[in-house]
């Protein structure tokens, strides 16, 4: 089973030049339901079985990502989010969970805390550890959630597998290979990652510590597994990448 561990879906996208792509001067376009169907006819061209989805952050969604994978369970599985700041972030990530979402996300960047507040975070990792959930933290190349940062909080919660988007990327992915070569339950997604920093991450660590992710739409699932398939070689170890680990993570294998 092909598994894509990270991926993006947005209902409302607003105003952000980000997220709907117009010009300068240009209205937004009015609001349309998002259509699951950008995303499955993608995933069935590149061949993938399942996906992860979560918020891209600007706007956090649970309600529309819980009525997602319920209505697509056997494709999607999502990730809920919080901002840790919140009064009742822990009640929201037991709600979440109780409505069929099966991991967190956390992106310190755009929701303004540190990867290493243990006084925000300890709380979240700990619901997390009761209920059996992994938490991805979006890491990609920002003082807010360096691998060490993220490693800080993380190390204190073994049975919490950790997934640390991007590897880390650009300049942290030296980091983020260290940091899951020294914790057994901290992991390293592969979107926006450059192959050699894939095949850097494969020779250090072996297949066993590495999640394909496409992060769509930013990128597609076609050219994320070429990537995975030019980096590791090897079919069995690229099997455990683009499928095996995730399922192990999520209590499917």
């Amino acid at each position: 089973m092909i598994i894509d561990a990270y991926n993006t879906t947005q209902d409302r996208r607003g105003r952000s030049d980000f997220l709907t792509g117009v010009r300068r001067g240009e209205e937004p376009p009015a609001y349309t339901p998002f259509d699951p169907q950008r995303i499955l006819s993608r995933m069935d061209a590149a061949g993938v079985d399942k996906a992860m989805v979560c918020s891209l952050a600007q706007g956090i969604e649970n309600d529309f990502l819980m009525t997602l994978v319920a209505e697509h369970p056997d494709r999607l599985f999502g990730f809920g989010q919080v901002m840790p700041q919140w009064d009742n972030a822990v009640d929201e990530v037991r709600r979440f969970a109780a409505g069929g979402l099966s991991g967190l996300k956390l992106h310190p960047s755009l929701h303004g805390y540190h990867a290493a507040d243990h006084g925000l975070l300890d709380p979240l990792f700990e619901v997390c550890a009761e209920l059996g959930l992994p938490v991805l933290v979006n890491a990609l190349d920002d003082a807010f959630c360096a691998p060490l940062a993220i490693e800080e909080v993380a190390k204190h919660f073994p049975t919490v597998p950790t997934i640390i988007a991007h590897m880390g990327a650009v300049w942290n992915v030296p980091e983020a290979i260290i940091v899951a070569e020294r914790n057994p339950h901290i992991y390293l997604e592969t979107s926006a990652t450059l192959i050699a920093d894939v095949k850097r991450a494969y020779a250090r660590l072996g297949a066993e510590k590495i999640l394909l992710g496409s992060e769509w739409p930013g990128s597609d699932f076609d050219l994320e597994r070429m990537k995975i398939a030019k980096a590791i070689p090897d079919e069995a170890d690229r099997a455990l990448v683009e499928g095996g680990n995730m399922a192990r993570i999520i209590g499917w294998a």
